[in-house]
């Protein structure tokens, strides 16, 4: 009878650490668990990775990139939504031959004075896009800075965007 409780331990903890060598590395990660939680951002957002894609999935092209935070693609359908598997932004980068590639996602609610929103046990950028909380999940590209943190110092900009 004593087995049963050591064996459940040894079972947690080898699944925490398969879960954890399984999760790719970021700097600074407050919570190891987040990969596991953003499984439903990444099942909702890979088809994504093929660019003519979000155009077709709703998310509207911008042509401006800013370093850092690469070309914001928006679905105003998804604006004010917390759910994971329903990001406002896809955010990319130049890739080669003049392709892009898709570094990250982001949620935007619109401020209205409410408590700043919370996802994943992150709250919310304030004042990053005026008049917006913003929640940036670098899932595609890793940011030293931390999964969660913006900007991301390794998104750049061709000269001529």
């Amino acid at each position: 009878m004593p087995s049963r409780p050591l064996k459940a331990a040894v079972g947690l903890a080898a699944a925490g650490v398969l879960t954890l060598a399984a999760a790719p590395a970021q700097a600074a990660d407050p919570n190891p668990f987040a990969w596991v939680q953003l499984t439903p951002t990444y099942t909702a957002t890979g088809q994504y990775a093929y660019e003519p894609l979000a155009q077709a999935g709703g998310y509207q092209r911008m042509n401006t990139c800013v370093p850092g935070l690469g070309y914001h693609y928006v679905n105003p359908e998804f604006i004010d939504s917390v759910d994971p598997a329903e990001p406002a932004v896809l955010v990319y980068e130049d890739g080669p031959r003049n392709t892009r590639r898709l570094v990250a996602v982001e949620w935007a609610v619109v401020d209205t004075g409410q408590e700043t929103p919370e996802l994943f046990g992150q709250k919310f950028d304030e004042g990053q896009h005026p008049g917006y909380f913003t929640l940036h999940a670098w899932i595609y590209k890793s940011n030293p800075n931390g999964l969660f943190k913006s900007p991301n110092p390794t998104v750049v900009c061709a000269t001529a965007s």
